[in-house]
């Protein structure tokens, strides 16, 4: 299976990296903060016909088209384009993410790194590679010299979460915080041990259900806030090379 979710999700890739500094139609989902572009949707409709074909009987949950029950023990969780905004102002950060739960619990994942034509895949106990090339979380156990990664949630205004606070005490205490705008790149880029650690609020089932199987096949953990075990419907979400993911607790449970 993990060979044919490769092959669509380079073949939605192909399909986002066409419309990228095209002109194309840009809607909003709610808010001005939250985009879709026509390319979500032609990539999502190239996926989901591609599932119809080889897998008809698998339901599908998707970012654009919601669900696709068929009462299978399978379902395929997509974003077909993670870091929306980032490519509709022109920004090359930005992702296809698909996963693939049997009964609830996440077997394979492939997210691809559009612009840079990096392939990540993990299977459920295969360990986690990109193009090919075995990933493992970095050996780093010092937080002040960890570099992070962070998103903010389309409701950021609201401060959900104490995200401006959570954001500042890392700034504090880590060596370098980033913001990329793909939380499936995010994900991925901890597997590969660029970030020692990734937090984040509100994130959706497709947002996560590919990224953290790559960073626990990778070596690493992904938990909530007070290091609980998560699924891809929790909101909060601390991913890290497991080093510092105790100090990485702390900081996120200070009072404010």
């Amino acid at each position: 299976m993990i060979d044919k979710v490769i092959q669509i999700a380079k073949e939605a890739g192909a399909i986002v990296r066409e419309g990228f500094g095209q002109n194309f139609m840009i809607e909003t989902k709610g808010s001005l903060t939250n985009l879709v572009t026509e390319y979500d949707k032609k990539s999502e409709k190239e996926i989901i016909n591609y599932i119809k074909k080889e897998f008809s009987s698998h339901s599908v949950l998707a970012e654009e088209s919601g669900n696709h029950k068929s009462g299978s023990e399978y379902l395929w969780v997509i974003d077909p384009l993670d870091g929306t905004t980032n490519f509709a102002h022109g920004l090359p950060i930005f992702s296809v993410s698909i996963g693939v739960q049997k009964i609830g619990q996440t077997i394979c994942g492939v997210v691809y790194d559009v612009m840079r034509d990096a392939l990540y895949s993990a299977e459920l106990g295969g360990g986690a590679f990109c193009n090919g090339r075995k990933l493992h979380v970095n050996h780093n156990s010092d937080i002040r010299k960890s570099v992070l990664v962070t998103g903010f949630p389309y409701n950021i205004s609201e401060n959900p979460d104490h995200a401006f606070e959570h954001f500042i005490a890392f700034l504090k205490n880590a060596r370098a915080v980033r913001r990329l705008g793909s939380a499936a790149i995010d994900f991925c880029y901890t597997a590969e041990g660029v970030f020692d650690g990734f937090w984040e609020v509100f994130l959706h089932p497709w947002d996560m259900c590919a990224g953290k199987l790559l960073v626990e096949e990778a070596g690493g953990i992904v938990t909530d806030f007070n290091g609980n075990e998560i699924n891809i419907f929790s909101k909060q979400i601390l991913a890290t090379n497991r080093l510092i993911h105790n100090e990485m607790i702390s900081i996120l449970n200070e009072k404010y």
